[in-house]
């Protein structure tokens, strides 16, 4: 096995667009679940709300591709408001049963051929790169350093996905350190008591709904930013990889999200150069490659299973602050 590659890539995936979109997503969910205790199962729509909002809005619409983001998180903003008026005064299970169903209902709806003008059916939407790249401020060429080598397009992806996660993460800690943030925090304890107080709980709720919607299509946004937008992509597995890396880092957190999507992404890549290697090598002969590829889904399972038993509360969560375990 050639380990420097494996380390290579395996860095390299630290700030990958998908590392960024993942944190992105995680964020939101953190908004969701870590602060709202909203068992939502459905953030895998939010993500594709974005993606496609701002890929139609380009290619459909002619806009710039700053007012075409701004249309995803729209979309998404809208969405969350026609989910959670009818639905948010669910609980638990409930709750979590209607949201993975709107998320399926969505991405069915771009898969249907009815409108396949417009979301491109199967197929999904490509070419809606040239007014991005057309408003890239860097010099064509390649930089970095080891394994952060990218061209001047690779480098404007992280550049933005970066700006937008830090902004993401300032406005939730600010949001969470606010009399709403503690409001939040108060109805995912117990929201009769909060209600008891003469706070309208279920406006914080659809709030809180409508916040970490948006900032989970703005990590749709930046994954879709260099490449296509693949209905493929945004199925129920994704939630739970969404969910995997926040409870990975601690999901009543602010920094816990971005630092398990990182985990969470660096081992994806690690098992998904190791396993196939160990295969051509003879360690694995009992299976193939596709296999192996498979396998490392298989243990992602498993480790999720595992954080929830015997480390509920993440890298950087207070146990104390999770709903699931009281």
């Amino acid at each position: 096995m050639d380990w420097l590659q494996i380390l290579n890539n395996s860095a390299s995936s630290i700030i990958s667009p998908a590392t960024l979109a993942y944190a992105l997503a995680a964020l939101g969910l953190a908004v969701h679940f870590g602060y709202a205790g909203l068992l939502n199962m459905g953030i895998a729509g939010f993500m594709a709300l974005g993606a496609y909002g701002y890929a139609i809005g380009i290619l459909t619409f002619d806009l710039p591709w700053w007012a075409a983001a701004l249309l995803g998180m729209a979309a998404a903003a809208v969405f969350a408001l026609i989910l959670g008026i009818p639905t948010l005064r669910l609980r638990g299970d409930y709750l979590a049963i209607v949201t993975i169903a709107a998320a399926e209902v969505l991405r069915l709806l771009f898969l249907t051929t009815t409108f396949d003008s417009v979301t491109g059916s199967a197929d999904g939407l490509s070419g809606y790169h040239g007014s991005f790249r057309a408003s890239n401020p860097i010099p064509e060429g390649t930089y970095g350093f080891g394994p952060f080598m990218y061209n001047e397009i690779g480098w404007w992806v992280r550049i933005l996905g970066i700006i937008a996660l830090a902004l993401a993460a300032l406005t939730v800690w600010r949001l969470m350190n606010s009399p709403w943030g503690r409001v939040l925090k108060g109805i995912r304890e117990d929201e009769d008591a909060v209600r008891a107080l003469g706070k309208n709980v279920f406006s914080y709720k659809l709030t809180a709904l409508v916040v970490g919607g948006v900032i989970a299509s703005v990590g749709g946004i930046v994954y879709a930013l260099p490449s296509a937008v693949n209905p493929g992509v945004y199925v129920t597995s994704l939630t739970f990889f969404v969910y995997t890396a926040l409870l990975l880092g601690g999901a009543a957190t602010v920094f816990g999200p971005l630092i398990g999507s990182l985990i969470f992404w660096v081992l994806q890549t690690v098992l998904g150069n190791v396993l196939p290697a160990a295969v051509d090598a003879g360690i694995l002969p009992f299976m193939s490659n596709i296999q192996a590829q498979t396998l490392r889904f298989i243990l992602v399972g498993i480790a999720l299973m595992l954080i929830v038993i015997f480390r509920p509360q993440g890298i950087l969560g207070n146990k104390k602050e999770l709903t699931f375990v009281k």
